[in-house]
């Protein structure tokens, strides 16, 4: 198993910037494709962004495409999603999820067995 922890979340205006990042411990993160999912109050759990296991291929939300960037870091075994030029309506809870049985990044939450607790992004007017 592994363990995934988010941090960098906060409050941040509209047109800025944030770096989330997603430190993962337990078996070796290489191993696992990683994601970012979203989760607004009254809202679906939303897939946002992922990222193979060696960070060759990454595959984006057509929300948030030129404006996020997900990439990683295994020998740090972490990941990160750089978010810039924020609007409201990405406010949040942002979750970091990782898989070892996929080779492709999928966009649905059942595609993913380990969770983060989660990270609060607000994003002001």
């Amino acid at each position: 198993q592994v363990i995934l922890v988010e941090s960098g979340g906060g409050l941040v205006q509209a047109g800025g910037s944030l770096r989330l990042s997603c430190a993962a411990s337990g078996r070796t993160f290489s191993l696992y494709v990683m994601a970012w999912f979203r989760q607004a109050p009254g809202k679906e759990r939303e897939f946002v962004a992922g990222i193979t296991r060696g960070g060759s291929s990454t595959y984006y939300a057509d929300s948030v495409k030129g404006r996020f960037t997900i990439s990683r870091d295994n020998a740090k075994n972490t990941g990160y999603l750089q978010m810039s030029s924020l609007k409201p309506e990405d406010t949040a809870v942002y979750y970091c999820a990782a898989e070892k049985d996929h080779v492709n990044v999928y966009s649905g939450v059942s595609g993913y067995d380990y969770w983060g607790q989660g990270t609060q992004v607000t994003v002001s007017s």
